[in-house]
């Protein structure tokens, strides 16, 4: 086997751990400087410059200090980076995109989740093996891309021995004509004609349920669970049963065997925590939420405090037992995120804030961004229900009056009631079109589904005016 067939290692994916698929090649980060960042984050989020120019800057110096020489490498320490703004601005959006302009493990938790050590609930540390379960999960889809081929090569001899057995000691015409069967059988599987073929093959069994309690994760055990049910797994012989299944699933169980089959579990480890000590990003959200507030120090605030004494040698940098070896946190970037309405981030414990050192305040949202939301991402709301709707037939347009309604009819109804901002985008469009969602495809003989539909601004004032306006309803649909 070489280099490159030297793989990964399985990790099934764990509550509460969102992985960002590449689709930047890590190698590019010399190329990704601070300018075509913020340009990259345009393309998504409107507006917030001075966070995104906080962010691509972190992001460059990452990059500037692996290439700068030991011992003077291991001095220089992430800019860590808070930002402040209410719901629906584009905190989390901007930290999730910039991980994945890099393929970085990327992690985002809530600081209330967290409960001090020696309390029941997860302990801190936590975070920092989902980070490493991301990484893990991250280097397993690269590997496996790289040998994609010959992966596809085995599956398909090993389909059409199942659909065919090979003979054993054949005459020369039985042989041929078992040849010409096996490549007629080729040519079938590769248009597609035998995905409901049925087919019998061995496949593994599940673990067991006490193996699964021991493997679930958290609180303060989740490390000695996870190793346990580890060790028990690899101690118990697996067991293989018969299963007959349709060609299609019997396919994609293959092509799992076959990856595990030519991966190295010791190898991804290594990588994995190499890229989670290099390249991981922590998303902290609500950390505003363990703010201690001024002249409150007893009961829930204690424990608030707590928790933020538990994040200290983490974020300042630290040793984190994880069933994949020990990471080290020094250099790991954390972003923090809340919206600081009732606490100030001076009320965060001293030593705290000195390990976030940027802080940029986000810009309230209103209607001129909204109507910027509507129409320039690529990602866009109105861009994704056009897609939807073309998948029965139906062409959507949309008109600029329409943006110019929708976004008025939003910042209104956030002025009137709790401001969420851009996340109130959401709730009008899903409104707007939700008879049409329902209605397609028409069940009714005969009728006839739209080929066109054009929203302009009197499409949304029918349908969402009177209900904008009805401070009661509103406050329920939008």
């Amino acid at each position: 086997m070489n280099e490159m067939e030297l793989s990964t290692a399985g990790s099934s994916e764990r509550p509460g751990v969102t992985v960002s698929p590449p689709f930047r090649a890590a190698s590019a980060e010399e190329d990704l400087t601070p300018r075509k960042v913020v340009a990259e984050l345009d393309r998504y989020i409107v507006g917030q410059h001075d966070a995104k120019r906080a962010v691509a800057v972190a992001l460059r110096n990452r990059w500037r200090r692996m290439q700068v020489s030991t011992p003077m490498r291991d001095e220089i320490m992430p800019n860590n980076i808070v930002l402040i703004g209410p719901t629906g601005v584009g905190k989390t959006e901007i930290a999730r995109r910039l991980a994945r302009l890099v393929a970085a493990p990327f992690v985002k938790v809530e600081a209330t989740k967290f409960t001090e050590r020696g309390y029941v609930g997860r302990d801190v540390e936590s975070m920092v093996r989902d980070l490493v379960e991301a990484a893990v999960q991250l280097v397993r889809a690269e590997h496996a891309q790289r040998i994609e081929s010959a992966v596809e090569g085995a599956v398909r001899g090993r389909l059409l021995d199942l659909l065919l057995p090979p003979l054993h000691n054949p005459a020369p015409e039985t042989e041929e004509r078992w040849l010409r069967s096996r490549e007629k059988l080729g040519q079938q599987l590769d248009a597609g004609e035998l995905e409901q073929r049925k087919l019998t093959l061995q496949v593994e069994q599940t673990s067991g349920p006490m193996l699964e309690i021991f493997s679930a994760g958290g609180g303060g055990d989740d490390l000695m669970g996870s190793g346990l049910g580890d060790a028990l797994k690899s101690m118990i012989p697996k067991r293989r049963k018969e299963r007959t299944l349709p060609l299609e699933q019997a396919r994609e169980i293959l092509r799992q065997e076959e990856i595990n089959r030519r991966i190295d579990d010791d190898r991804v480890a290594f990588e994995a925590i190499e890229r989670a000590e290099r390249n991981g990003i922590i998303f902290l959200d609500e950390i505003d939420k363990i703010a201690s507030r001024q002249g409150e120090v007893h009961g829930a605030d204690v424990s608030r405090e707590g928790v933020q004494r538990d994040l200290l040698p983490i974020v300042e940098g630290s040793s984190v037992q994880t069933r994949y070896g020990t990471v080290k946190t020094d250099h790991v970037l954390f972003i923090a995120a809340g919206a600081f309405h009732m606490a100030k981030p001076s009320d965060l414990i001293p030593e705290l804030q000195g390990r976030f050192p940027i802080r940029v305040e986000l810009e309230s949202l209103g209607r001129e961004e909204f109507v910027r939301i509507l129409r320039e991402p690529e990602n866009s709301l109105p861009r994704q229900y056009s897609a939807l709707l073309a998948t029965e037939g139906c062409q959507l347009e949309f008109r600029e009056d329409s943006y110019e309604e929708l976004a008025r009819i939003a910042f209104e109804v956030n002025q009137r009631q709790e401001n969420i901002g851009a996340r109130r985008l959401h709730t009008i469009m899903s409104t707007l079109l939700e008879g049409m969602l329902f209605e397609l495809p028409p069940e009714v003989a005969g009728e006839l589904p739209p080929t066109k539909v054009v929203v302009d601004g009197e499409f949304v004032r029918q349908r969402l005016a009177d209900l904008a306006e009805d401070t009661d309803l509103s406050r329920y649909i939008l």
